[in-house]
């Protein structure tokens, strides 16, 4: 379980990237009202690198005590930008990601008592997916 989460952390990110190539060609984001914080969409090619990594080493460190969970979460967050984007579904994919900040906010509990130190590496992902919340209810309200 050790090396098979790190790997499952790849696959997510390879799966939800699948979902961007979509976005290019499709002018239905767009052409979407969006909150006056959405910040420009290099950021998030940026940012979710960063995450991704971060999630490994955590997976790889904590995978006798997380697996279970972070593979629901896993599922969740891949299958968040097919929702959004692919879908067109901005209310399914906030209740998506309301149940990954749910169970990330488990993980990051059961991380907290193992480690403070990767307890905040781990805490940057549970922000990020606020705030993505946040961008995502922005939309679901203003369209």
């Amino acid at each position: 379980m050790k090396y098979l989460l790190p790997i499952l952390v790849i696959l997510t990110s390879v799966i939800g990237s699948l979902a961007n190539i979509y976005i290019n060609s499709d002018d239905w984001y767009s052409s979407l009202i969006k909150s006056s914080l959405n910040p420009p969409s290099f950021v998030f090619g940026i940012v979710w690198p960063i995450l991704y990594v971060l999630m490994g080493i955590i997976a790889y460190k904590l995978a006798h005590k997380i697996a279970p969970i972070f593979i629901m979460q896993l599922v969740l967050n891949a299958a968040w930008s097919w929702i959004f984007f692919y879908f067109h579904a901005p209310f399914i994919a906030l209740l998506d990601i309301g149940l990954l900040i749910y169970l990330n906010q488990r993980i990051l509990m059961i991380i907290k008592k193992e480690s403070g130190a990767l307890y905040f590496l781990y805490l940057p992902y549970v922000l990020w997916l606020s705030f993505a919340a946040f961008l995502n209810a922005s939309i679901v309200f203003l369209n």
